[in-house]
């Protein structure tokens, strides 16, 4: 079921389609008859600490400290300082990922905490990095991705939106 959705003419095909499909959000999932492979946090962090946020040592530690924290296997990690200022970076879990990149200068973060089975709580590593940022205010979207049916079988359906603070 969708909330929203709008008709756009594909200019290649000439066709009508349907575009921006967002579903709905829900907690009814039935754990008895589905369940998602994985849960993919979209975490946007405002009025951080620049400081923090223009250094790559630091994000680096914190990112890799979160994903620890919430109970996820590291299993490598890229960071990179742009200049003038900015870091972007990912640490690759064997659970899947946790991503980042940060505007300092408006003290803003943007992170991706993806995290797949009932091991890892992607929520732990968004409050932990909450606080190591000294975010006045921060906001999540939490998609529940990969729908499995009772006999296995990926469903072909969009993720779903399970949370949105």
């Amino acid at each position: 079921m969708y909330s929203n959705f709008a008709v756009l003419k594909n200019k290649y095909k000439g066709e009508y389609e349907l575009a921006i499909m967002t579903p709905m959000a829900t907690n009814s999932i039935d754990k008895s008859t589905c369940q998602y492979l994985g849960r993919h946090i979209l975490a946007e962090f405002f009025e951080c600490d620049s400081n923090v946020l223009n250094n790559p040592k630091l994000v680096e530690k914190y990112m890799l400290d979160a994903a620890l924290e919430c109970g996820a296997t590291v299993v490598n990690k890229c960071f990179h300082l742009f200049a003038p200022h900015g870091v972007s970076g990912v640490v690759i879990i064997s659970e899947s990922h946790l991503a980042i990149h940060t505007w300092p200068e408006y003290g803003y973060a943007a992170v991706d905490l993806f995290t797949c089975g009932e091991q890892c709580d992607p929520r732990i590593s968004y409050e932990f990095l909450k606080e190591k940022f000294n975010s006045k205010d921060a906001k999540f979207t939490q998609l529940n991705r990969g729908l499995m049916n009772l006999e296995s079988k990926l469903e072909h359906k969009p993720f779903m939106v399970s949370e949105q603070f």
